[in-house]
């Protein structure tokens, strides 16, 4: 399941609880485009804020409707006690891996982490995709607790952060994604998927060699986002990178609001799926001017 497109849908709030409704046609968009996995609260998808009760909920409404795919659930929390729970909770739903970063509001070291991921693997009985996202977490795994990490029973992927893609390599002959890959193939076992995120390098990490894009903007927009992949993987890399920069006010907006989720919440808002706001508070919706904005932008893309 760890290839191509991995799409993170939005869990859409309404009045403060979650709207099941919502989610349920966004999951049917998602499985009408026949992307390659959806994953249900993921970051985009709220796991911190949801009960376990909702995290059963969500991830058995994605499976029940994901028409055969594949589908992961987030399960990070900060005891192992809890996400050992979530793990759980997640599988009983039905889904086919599970999403886990070292979540916390202290500072872990490389044994704590390593000792999380641990437990789980002890306890899992579906693949686990390793989450590195240092800007949440400030945690930033280094290659020798990758190499650890690739020695555990159920580790089935990774999700790295997407900003060394496309930027050139101080000697200018390679990109820094590609050296990356490269130092990770060499730690990590050969049946271990590596994924790129953040939406605005997915094109060149799909191009430099990831085997699967972990996208907001797909949880949205999935045929936008699979055409991009195509490009990537059949060796048009500049075509690739091309449609990338066609969403450059989209990724920009992503910048300015601390990432992805608010303004998917707002494309999800635009296209119907879910009233305003969708997010439970305190989060708050993204300002007018760029909510007519990111209209202008589906509209003009034809974004889908």
């Amino acid at each position: 399941m760890f290839t191509g497109l991995s799409a993170f849908p939005i869990t859409p709030f309404k009045q403060e609880t979650i709207d099941y409704k919502a989610f349920q046609g966004l999951v049917d968009n998602l499985a009408s485009a026949n992307v390659d996995s959806i994953c249900a609260i993921g970051s985009t998808g709220l796991y911190p804020y949801l009960t376990r009760g909702e995290k059963y909920n969500v991830a058995k409404l994605a499976v029940d409707h994901a028409n055969g795919i594949p589908v992961m659930a987030g399960v990070g929390s900060l005891r192992t006690f809890d996400v050992l729970k979530n793990v759980e909770a997640v599988q009983q739903a039905g889904v086919n891996a599970v999403l886990l970063a070292p979540v916390s509001y202290q500072v872990l070291n490389e044994e704590e982490v390593f000792g999380l991921y641990e437990a789980v693997s002890r306890e899992v009985s579906v693949p686990i995709c390793i989450y590195e996202n240092p800007r949440v977490t400030n945690f930033t795994f280094s290659d020798d607790l990758y190499r650890r990490l690739g020695q555990l029973p159920n580790i089935g992927a990774i999700k790295i952060p997407g900003f060394p893609f496309g930027k050139s390599a101080t000697d200018g002959s390679t990109s820094n994604g590609v050296h990356r890959l490269a130092s990770l193939r060499e730690v990590m076992p050969a049946h271990i998927a590596i994924g790129v995120s953040g939406d605005s390098f997915g094109a060149a990490g799909m191009s430099e060699g990831c085997d699967l894009w972990l996208s907001v903007i797909g949880g949205i927009f999935p045929q936008t986002v699979m055409r991009l992949i195509e490009a990537a993987q059949s060796g048009n890399a500049v075509d690739a990178q091309a449609q990338s920069q066609a969403l450059s006010g989209i990724w920009n907006m992503f910048a300015r609001n601390g990432g992805g989720l608010r303004v998917v919440a707002a494309a999800a808002e635009i296209l119907g799926y879910c009233e305003t706001p969708s997010l439970p508070a305190p989060f708050l919706p993204i300002v007018n001017k760029e909510y007519a904005e990111l209209e202008q932008i589906i509209e003009q893309l034809s974004l889908s």
